[in-house]
């Protein structure tokens, strides 16, 4: 009995201890990860890698760039008011610290591309490091590689139903762009309002 007695005493001092006489139970520091759990995080910046471009008026590109013939200068008028047939793209397309400029015109009309050109910031201007100009030819930015499209028309295509289309990439190498890839299209004129029309049918001659 006195055994069994002192064995109780001594379970009671050590839960006693346990507790450290405040009722709740020591568990020592929590875990690192439990902790960071707790902590909030802050969303992530919508704007986080984004780079800003500044902004260029492409119409006064155009008309200081010695590269580009009188008669399109010429023909570079507001369709409405002072509306331009003029798109602009900014991108990284030359490694360049600045935005590049790629500056598309078209016809008023039906917007037909008639010429595309890249503009490289070099110091404290723009210079025309890439031109084409053709029928139907529009240029594109496409993960830094300039992707330029030309409809290809056979004879007796009306403008807005072309046989075809060129998609050629360009890479930038040096100091000029290089042809990287070339595509050729050739649509379907079996759809659409261009399709083939339907013979007429045959009509049975009097009896």
């Amino acid at each position: 009995m006195t055994a069994t007695a002192g064995l109780v005493a001594v379970g009671l001092s050590l839960a006693a201890c346990s507790t450290g006489g405040t009722g709740s139970r020591d568990e020592g520091a929590a875990r690192t990860g439990e902790v960071a759990a707790a902590a909030p995080t802050p969303p992530p910046s919508a704007t986080a890698g984004a780079e800003t471009a500044v902004r260029v008026d492409p119409i006064a590109l155009l008309k200081d760039d010695p590269k580009i013939g009188k008669r399109l200068k010429a023909d570079l008028k507001p369709c409405v008011a002072d509306a331009y047939p003029v798109d602009t793209s900014y991108g990284n397309l030359t490694n360049s610290a600045a935005p590049d400029v790629v500056v598309n015109v078209m016809t008023c009309g039906d917007a037909v591309g008639i010429g595309t050109y890249v503009y490289r910031k070099q110091s404290d201007r723009y210079e025309n490091v890439f031109t084409a100009e053709d029928a139907a030819v529009y240029g594109t930015i496409d993960r830094g590689e300039l992707v330029v499209t030309k409809q290809v028309y056979a004879k007796g295509d009306p403008v807005a139903y072309p046989s075809g289309e060129d998609v050629i990439t360009y890479r930038w190498a040096g100091n000029r762009f290089t042809q990287h890839d070339w595509v050729h299209n050739d649509y379907s004129r079996a759809v659409g309002d261009s399709g083939v029309e339907e013979p007429a049918p045959a009509v049975s001659p009097p009896t």
